[in-house]
């Protein structure tokens, strides 16, 4: 072998320090898995490298508790951590990773809680640009996540994320398989470490409000970075995810539940005073956002006949019958270009994350409005990845009723 070949040898990296640049490995699934497409959970990487989360899991940012008694949801002055008898640890492989662990078993749900947390941290921070704090240090250094309760609710609070089951189905299910669930509680976190909270007085209406519809929306965009959600969304719609736009269609057509809770043509006149109730109209700015802009892009991309300059009309004044034969296309002639359609979406999801996320720095939670907060947005955007959609985002939220 020559120089030029030994040399070559000497720059690439070992196999072990390539493995530890890529992260430690966990399995996820994006949707519960009775969901239709996502029985199997899906290989994920956290940017830890192996070895460096302990049994549990544990790592610097967080820790499973998993109690083998029956415990009480946290609530003060009752907070972590929990010092009673809790099953076995999670225990990663030989290699440092926890991949290996069997789906169904005790340790892979405390695992999967763990996985998505950081998960949803991971995405939160890379929009923001920076590590965020949790809003209860130094009180704790480390958020104590508890996978299961004998309870039909998850909450997160002061140092702690708490998991029960959903008890609607014939089978109790617990939450902490439930991405969804999981990443919304996360969100509020990360929220409340990135804005802060109220210090003058209790959080006003419009932060509370707003603070829902984040959360929800940080679990959307957290979902649609699995490649298992972006294939099964786009490839069951054919990538026409422009019937989403007040024609309440696209509920029909998925059954990730991130995606129907925005499907709606909601108006901040035609919701009632319930906190998550008001945060609909918000929340579905936001949505229309992110749809119009993959229509841009796609349209820009040669990969639609739509013109994203008729929005107006087609918001207005077509049927469904009309916009449905306008996106038809066969299945056939969709998979000729869905990675195409799906790098737009994925480009759509970063430039609508990037702008709510970076929208925090310009908030103050003691004088919050949602107005306010549509500001942040738009003036965020200008500022960064969505420089050229902030007309358009402004006119989603004019038109929901905001102004």
């Amino acid at each position: 072998m020559g120089m030029l070949g030994m040399d070559a040898l000497a720059e690439r990296p070992s196999r072990s320090n390539e493995a530890a640049s890529l992260g430690t490995r966990f399995l996820v699934y994006p949707q519960p898995p009775f969901v239709p497409g996502y029985e199997r959970p899906e290989l994920v990487w956290l940017p830890i490298a192996p070895g460096e989360i302990a049994a549990g899991p544990a790592s610097d940012r967080a820790y499973v508790r998993d109690p083998i008694l029956t415990k009480q949801p946290y609530q003060a002055p009752f907070l972590p951590p929990y010092d009673g008898l809790c099953h076995s640890p999670a225990e990663p492989g030989p290699d440092g990773h926890f991949d290996h662990l069997t789906p169904g078993t005790r340790p892979f749900m405390a695992a999967h809680a763990f996985a998505c947390v950081h998960r949803v941290l991971d995405v939160c921070e890379g929009y923001i640009g920076s590590a965020q704090p949790w809003f209860f240090q130094p009180y704790y250094e480390r958020l104590e996540i508890v996978p299961h309760l004998l309870w039909d609710n998850a909450q997160s609070g002061f140092g702690f994320l708490e998991l029960g089951e959903d008890d609607f189905g014939e089978k109790p299910f617990p939450f902490a398989l439930n991405f969804d669930v999981i990443a919304h509680e996360v969100g509020h976190l990360v929220l409340f470490g990135a804005l802060g909270l109220p210090r003058a007085s209790g959080p006003s209406e419009d932060f509370l409000i707003y603070h829902e519809a984040a959360a929800d929306f940080i679990s959307l965009i957290g979902l649609l970075h699995f490649d298992t959600a972006l294939d099964r969304i786009l490839r069951r719609t054919r990538g026409n995810l422009l019937i989403t736009n007040e024609l309440d269609r696209f509920a029909e057509l998925s059954d990730e539940k991130q995606v129907r809770r925005f499907s709606n043509s909601l108006r901040v006149q035609d919701v009632g005073n319930e906190v998550h109730d008001r945060s609909k109209p918000f929340a579905g700015a936001l949505f229309d956002t992110l749809i119009e802009i993959y229509q841009v892009i796609l349209f820009e991309r040669g990969l639609t006949r739509i013109d994203p300059r008729d929005f107006a009309y087609i918001r207005m004044e077509m049927t469904r019958d009309e916009l449905e034969r306008e996106l038809q296309v066969s299945g056939r002639d969709y998979e000729l270009r869905h990675y195409a359609v799906k790098a737009a979406l994925a480009d759509a999801r970063d430039i609508v994350g990037q702008s709510l996320m970076q929208s925090w720095r310009h908030l103050n939670p003691d004088r919050f409005t949602l107005e306010d907060a549509m500001e942040a947005i738009i003036t965020a955007a200008t500022a960064g990845l969505g420089r050229r959609y902030a007309d358009r985002i402004a006119d989603n939220f004019a038109w929901r009723g905001f102004s």
